[in-house]
C-alpha cells in the first residue's frame, strides 16, 4: 500500500527545512520523518522515495490516518529520557556517507532500503565527524580466539591512527572491535541488544556514538539485522571482515559494501577453519573486489590518503649478516651432496684451515652439517645467497 493513501499523484513540492540537531525538533519535517520511520520502518523504500519527491511532511499528512497510534512526540520524549537525540538529513551531524544508499538502484524493482529517514544517536560524539574517517569491522559471532585477537588488535591499531571503528555490537568479532566507535543497532537505541552487551553499549555511548534508524523502544526484529548492515557498510570507508563462515551474516554487510563501491578487505585464517571459509571464498570468488589484509598497516595502505603507505619490514633470510666470503663458501657447496674439506677449499681458493675455521660457526648456526666424508648444506643453509661469486 502506498503511503500516499490516494490514487491521484500530487505535484512534487520542495521539502520544508529540517532544523539542525539541537534546534527545533518539533518542526513539521522532522516530526514527519520520525512518524514515517515509526510507521513503516526502513524496509519500505517507496516511502523514502516519496519523501525525497514531496517532502516528509506532505507524505505523512496523507498517511497519518492509516496510523492513528503513531505519535512522533512520544518517540522524541523516549529518546530524551535515555539521552538520545534526533539527527536528520541536512543536519551538521548527519553522516553524508549514508546518502550514497539513495543513489543506488535497488534489486527487484528497488526493494532494497535506501538511506535512513532519520537517525537516533546516543553519545557525545558527532556521527558525521566519526564517519568521515571510519572503517567497518565485521565478522562471525562464534569467533575463535584467533579471530578475536586479530579483531581487537586491528581495531586498537586503527584507533591509534585516528580511525573510527563501525560495527554492530554483536557477540564475537563485533564486540572485540568496539572501543571509541560507532555501534549501529538493529533496534531502538534504548534497547540494548544483545542484553549481555548493555555495559559495552553504555561505554560506547560515553565516548562514541550508538545509533539506529529504528524508533526508540523497538526490539530488534530478525530482518532488521540485514537492513542494519547497509548502514554499517555505508558509514565505513572500507569493510574489513575478520572471520566469517560461508553463511555468516557478515557477508551481507560485505555485499552492501560491494554495491556501494567501497573496498572489501578480508583477513585470512587457517584453511582448515570453517569460521574463515567465508573470507577465503571472498578472496577466491571476488578477487578483483577483495584485498587480503593481515594488520592495520595493510588496511591503512589501502584506505588512507594518497602518499600514506605502511613501512614494510625487510624480509631477512638465514644468510643475512654473514660476510661476503662466508656466503661465497656456502654458494660453493653442492645443494644436496657432501663435499670434502680440500675440495671446498679449492673451490673458494682458500687454505683448508681457513675454511675449517668458517665451517665451525656455520655448523653451530644450523646452516651446515658435518657428516662422514665432509660437509653438506642443511635445508636452512640451502636458502639462496644474494651475493654470488663473479
Amino acid at each position: 500500500m502506498s503511503a500516499r493513501g490516494e490514487s491521484a499523484e500530487p505535484e512534487p513540492v520542495r521539502p520544508g527545512p529540517i532544523e539542525a540537531a539541537g534546534g527545533d525538533a518539533s518542526s513539521p519535517e522532522r516530526l514527519a520523518r520520525v512518524a514515517l520511520s515509526r510507521a513503516y520502518g526502513p524496509e519500505r523504500r517507496a516511502v523514502a522515495l516519496e519523501v525525497g519527491r514531496f517532502g516528509a511532511a506532505a507524505v505523512w499528512e496523507r498517511a497519518r490516518a492509516a496510523h492513528p497510534g503513531v505519535d512522533p512526540h512520544r518517540d522524541l520524549e523516549a529518546a530524551a529520557r535515555v539521552g538520545a537525540r534526533l539527527v536528520c538529513p541536512g543536519d551538521p551531524q548527519w553522516p553524508t556517507s549514508l546518502d550514497a544508499l539513495d543513489r543506488l538502484p535497488g534489486e527487484r524493482g528497488g526493494a532494497l532500503p535506501g538511506a535512513p529517514l532519520c537517525l537516533w544517536v546516543r553519545g557525545p560524539a558527532d556521527p558525521q565527524a566519526l564517519a568521515a574517517r571510519s572503517v567497518a569491522v565485521v565478522g562471525c559471532r562464534a569467533a575463535t580466539g584467533y579471530g578475536l585477537h586479530l579483531a581487537g588488535e586491528i581495531a586498537f591499531d586503527l584507533a591509534e591512527r585516528g580511525w573510527t571503528i563501525v560495527s554492530g555490537a554483536a557477540f564475537g568479532i563485533d564486540a572485540a572491535a568496539h572501543g571509541r566507535t560507532i555501534a549501529v543497532l538493529a533496534g531502538g537505541v534504548d534497547v540494548p541488544y544483545p542484553g549481555a552487551h548493555a555495559g559495552l553499549l553504555a561505554e560506547i555511548a560515553d565516548v562514541g556514538a550508538v545509533i539506529s534508524e529504528i524508533a526508540p523502544g523497538t526490539p530488534p526484529f530478525r530482518r532488521r539485522f540485514l537492513t542494519r548492515n547497509r548502514v554499517i557498510a555505508a558509514l565505513g570507508r572500507a569493510t574489513v571482515i575478520v572471520e566469517a563462515g560461508l553463511r555468516s551474516g557478515a557477508l551481507n554487510t560485505v555485499a552492501h559494501a560491494r554495491r556501494l563501491g567501497r573496498q572489501v578487505l578480508a583477513v585470512p585464517g587457517p584453511v582448515t577453519s570453517s569460521t574463515s571459509a567465508g573470507c577465503h571464498r571472498l578472496l577466491r570468488d571476488f578477487r578483483e573486489q577483495t584485498t587480503l589484509v593481515t594488520s592495520a598497516d595493510d588496511i591503512c595502505e589501502e584506505i588512507a590518503d594518497i602518499g600514506s603507505f605502511a613501512g614494510r619490514e625487510n624480509v631477512r633470510d638465514a644468510r643475512d649478516g654473514l660476510s661476503a666470503i662466508v656466503r661465497e663458501l656456502l654458494d660453493a657447496m653442492p645443494a644436496r651432496a657432501t663435499i670434502g674439506l680440500s675440495a671446498l677449499a679449492g673451490a673458494v681458493r682458500l687454505r683448508p684451515q681457513d675454511v675449517l675455521a668458517m665451517l665451525g660457526p656455520l655448523v653451530v648456526e644450523g646452516l651446515v652439517d658435518a657428516v662422514p666424508g665432509g660437509y653438506r648444506l642443511t635445508e636452512l643453509g640451502r636458502a639462496p645467497s644474494t651475493t654470488r661469486r663473479q
